[in-house]
């Protein structure tokens, strides 16, 4: 669907402390393996988060011809907008205690891995999404300059 589609925007902002935090997680469960033996626990735990260190240390903003796609790590987990059915937008500060992740705010479904900043999109159907962002005011212009050539 998108070969024929022309790629507007990218950025792909790292969760840096997402992937320290679970690094040395993993790292204390490797010691207590070594140590203490085989707990399949532990291994499970280990597991659990090797994945979601993989799925959830990065969020990719893409805005195509007709969609705004954003996606996790490497895309298992993502959410594609289309153009003609964002009504507003604006920049927004999230609070501390809305998380990283996905998460469900009072102001709709968060996507985030990292800071407090975020772009909220209001859909003319009436569900807001906030997109977590290291580059709220480059986000914001890339979505006016695509719905501008709507």
């Amino acid at each position: 669907m998108r070969d024929n589609m022309i790629q507007h925007y990218k950025h792909t902002q790292v969760g840096y402390l997402i992937i320290v935090v679970m690094a040395a997680v993993m790292v204390l469960i490797g010691i207590t393996l070594t140590s203490a033996g085989t707990n399949w626990i532990a291994i499970g735990v280990l597991i659990i988060i090797a994945l979601a260190l993989v799925l959830f240390s990065s969020l990719t903003v893409v805005i195509w011809d007709e969609e705004m796609e954003v996606r996790f790590g490497p895309g298992l987990i993502r959410k594609r907008f289309k153009l003609n059915e964002i009504e507003s937008f604006e920049v927004v500060k999230n609070r501390w205690y809305y998380g990283w992740g996905i998460r469900i705010t009072p102001h709709g479904i968060l996507y985030n891995v990292s800071g407090f900043n975020a772009v909220e999109i209001k859909l003319i159907a009436g569900k807001k999404y906030r997109i977590g962002t290291d580059v709220p005011q480059e986000l914001e212009a890339a979505i006016r300059r695509a719905l501008s050539k709507k």
